[in-house]
């Protein structure tokens, strides 16, 4: 059973973020003010990685006339999504897939927050790929996931710093070991500039970087 899988952790899972994730709020508002700033009023937006419905709240919250198509390949996390987005769901539709199961579009504006890490580097350019592929001539994108250190020496430093911030947030000292050593060893974490050249391959432009905390790292770009 996947972690998004587990009954407990999909429960739990609203906890997370906020805690584990620096500024997580704020990034999520950022990334919707960005995506606005070019996006029509009545913008079709597609989420990549929707499962839970953080996002999707955040987004329908601020821009009450958009539409959202939400893909998540966790039936139990778009469950908690459309529990989530509550009194938006009659804007929301919600596919259980990756990429491949997204509508073809054109979109207005995408979002894939907190995701990417999952991907090795292949599927990981595939689906920048296919993102851009959905989007109308200029549309935004906004990307933000683990990202950081120029070499392997310089990512376990940042996770190391990771770990104390996540203790620092209450997590007990045994369990964020545990949690860094499982991203060292089953993450594909990338430098800031292999996904920055990414995005670019898969034909982005304008190519600017939102937001860095820790390991993390966010992008707005345009199709």
């Amino acid at each position: 059973m996947s972690h998004f899988s587990n009954p407990d952790a999909v429960a739990r899972y609203a906890e997370g973020p906020p805690r584990m994730v620096p500024g997580f709020a704020d990034m999520q508002r950022m990334a919707q003010v960005l995506l606005a700033q070019s996006a029509p009023f009545d913008a079709r937006v597609l989420v990549l990685g929707a499962g839970g419905g953080l996002e999707l709240k955040v987004f329908a919250d601020a821009a009450p006339e958009w539409t959202f198509d939400g893909v998540d390949p966790s039936a139990p996390m778009l469950a908690l999504a459309r529990q989530t987005v509550g009194v938006h769901a009659a804007r929301v539709s919600l596919h259980e897939g990756y990429v491949d199961a997204a509508p073809e579009g054109p979109f207005d504006a995408a979002a894939c927050l907190l995701t990417m890490h999952f991907m090795p580097l292949e599927e990981r350019a595939r689906t920048v790929r296919e993102i851009h592929r959905r989007l109308q001539p200029g549309a935004p994108f906004v990307a933000a996931h683990m990202s950081a250190g120029e070499d392997a020496a310089c990512r376990a430093r940042w996770l190391a710093r990771d770990e104390a911030f996540a203790v620092s947030a209450g997590v007990p000292p045994e369990d964020a070991r545990r949690r860094r050593e499982g991203l060292t060893r089953q993450l594909p974490i990338l430098a800031p500039r292999q996904d920055e050249a990414l995005l670019h391959e898969g034909g982005f432009r304008d190519v600017d970087l939102f937001y860095v905390a820790g390991i993390f790292r966010g992008w707005i770009a345009y199709a």
